[in-house]
C-alpha cells in the first residue's frame, strides 16, 4: 500500500487540493479489495455501530464506523496516506494562520487524539439504495481534526447503480457557494477537505468553508468507504 501512495502523482494532487479542493487517485484498490470491503458490510463484529441516515435527518441510506483493530485494507491506508497529506495540511495551516501542526506519522496523530479521549475509529462504510442521499456535512469529531480525509468507491458506476455523485460545496465569504459534482470510477478516491481550505484572493489568503454529500442515487446499490485520519470522542 506504502508503495502504491507513493507511486501517486503527488504534485499534481497538492495542486489540485490548492486550486480545486479536491483532487482524484485514479483507480486505486483493486476489484478485489472494492468487493472485499463491501463485503464487510454484513459483518457486524467488525463495526462500533450503525447509522440509519434518516433518523438523524442526515440524508437516507445508512453507514457503519468499523471498530479496532480495523480491517487490514483500511488501517494500510490510514497509515500510508497520512505522512503525505499531513505535509499538505500543515502547509495549509500555516497559510490560513494556524497554529495547529501534524506529526508526520499517523500513530502519533492518533496519540494526541487518544490522550484527549478522542479513542473511538472513524473510518467507515457507507450504503445507498435508490432515492437515498447523503447532506451536505462536515466530519468534525472532537478538538483534534485532521484536515483532509480519503473516500474511496467500492461499486461500479454505470453498473450497480444510477446517480449518486459525490458532491463538494465551498462557502466563500461575502460570495455565492461553489458546488462541484466529482464522478469517480470503482476503487477510485477522492481527496477533500473535513472543514476548510486556503484560497488565494487579491488581497491575500483567506478561507473557505467545505462540506462534501452524495447525490440522490436512482437505481441500484452503492458503496463507500472513508477514511478519516482523526478518531471520535
Amino acid at each position: 500500500m506504502k508503495e502504491r501512495v507513493a507511486a501517486l502523482d503527488w504534485s499534481n494532487i497538492a495542486k489540485e487540493l490548492d486550486t480545486q479542493g479536491y483532487a482524484t487517485t485514479g483507480v486505486f484498490l483493486t476489484e478485489k479489495e472494492c468487493e472485499a470491503l463491501a463485503g464487510t458490510y454484513a459483518r457486524d463484529e467488525l463495526f462500533r455501530s450503525r447509522v440509519v441516515m434518516a433518523r438523524h435527518g442526515f440524508g437516507r441510506g445508512e453507514y457503519k464506523y468499523f471498530s479496532y483493530p480495523l480491517v487490514a485494507t483500511l488501517a494500510e491506508l490510514r497509515g500510508a496516506f497520512y505522512p503525505r497529506l499531513s505535509d499538505i495540511a500543515n502547509r495549509w495551516n500555516e497559510a490560513m494562520g494556524l497554529d495547529v501542526r501534524y506529526p508526520r506519522e499517523h500513530a502519533e496523530f492518533l496519540a494526541r487524539c487518544h490522550a484527549s479521549e478522542q479513542t473511538r475509529p472513524t473510518p467507515l462504510i457507507l450504503r445507498y439504495g435508490p432515492g437515498d442521499y447523503n447532506c451536505l456535512h462536515q466530519d468534525l469529531y472532537g478538538e483534534h481534526v485532521f484536515p483532509l480525509q480519503v473516500a474511496f468507491l467500492l461499486s461500479r458506476p454505470g453498473v450497480d447503480f444510477q446517480g449518486g455523485e459525490f458532491v463538494l460545496t465551498e462557502q466563500r465569504p461575502r460570495m455565492q457557494s461553489r458546488a462541484e459534482v466529482v464522478p469517480l470510477a470503482r476503487g477510485e478516491g477522492v481527496i477533500f477537505p473535513v472543514h476548510h481550505r486556503p484560497v488565494q484572493g487579491t488581497r491575500g489568503i483567506y478561507r473557505v468553508n467545505m462540506r462534501h454529500g452524495v447525490s440522490r442515487l436512482r437505481t441500484g446499490e452503492r458503496y463507500t468507504v472513508g477514511v478519516i485520519f482523526h478518531d471520535a470522542t
